[in-house]
């Protein structure tokens, strides 16, 4: 038997929404805009795009029992999607002057999507530490699809801080349900304390440790 979500106030069920379709649009560009740098036509932008927004929602929802994935069920998750690889096929220039258009992008849907996903999973009724592997999941699954898809090391595996940032978010998620804190409150800080330490790290050059003598 699929386990039983629990009510979820519906003030936080709107912000969770809310954080999943902005995630999905925001990973969408990440995808797209990485799709454009390496020389690919629309039809692999779009792939790019729908594979970055979407994957790692689709494995979670799957691991927790919520079939058919919500990316499925709303179409408004498809339309992000789509709409963010459109955006970065017609609009990658501008995109593209902000300056590491990719980190940024990505930590900002890393963010989202660690809230999310962290938050879903504690709502399904899951422990606190597969509610965190599931967070970091959905938020580094899109990007990882992403990165195979051009034969690039997923940043997931890589020395920077990514993983570890997506950890940070959950844990605020998780210590916000133990104290009884306002969900919502709890949510936005747990989605900018992944981005803060995300971008912090790459503009610091900071590393996930290696092992000793490697």
């Amino acid at each position: 038997m699929p386990p039983i979500p629990l009510p979820i106030p519906t003030s936080l069920s709107d912000l969770l929404l809310a954080m999943d379709l902005i995630g999905v649009f925001v990973f969408g560009l990440s995808g797209g805009t990485l799709a454009v740098r390496k020389n690919l036509d629309l039809f692999g932008v779009m792939v790019l795009s729908l594979a970055a927004a979407l994957a790692g929602g689709v494995f979670r929802d799957l691991l927790i029992g919520a079939a058919p994935p919500a990316s499925l069920r709303d179409d408004r998750y498809l339309l992000a999607a789509l709409a963010a690889g459109f955006a970065a096929f017609l609009f990658h220039r501008p995109i593209n002057r902000l300056g590491k258009p990719v980190m940024v992008l990505d930590a900002a849907g890393l963010g989202l999507f660690t809230v999310a996903g962290c938050s879903k999973a504690l709502a399904y009724g899951l422990t606190p530490l597969p509610a965190a592997l599931l967070g970091v999941m959905t938020a580094c699954g899109g990007g990882a699809m992403r990165d195979l898809l051009v034969a690039e090391v997923p940043r997931v595996l890589r020395e920077e801080i990514y993983a570890m940032a997506s950890l940070l978010g959950a844990a605020v998620v998780i210590a916000g349900q133990h104290l009884g804190l306002p969900p919502v409150p709890v949510a936005v800080v747990g989605a900018a304390a992944v981005f803060a330490l995300r971008v912090v790290s790459v503009l610091r050059g900071w590393s996930a440790p290696r092992a000793p003598g490697s």
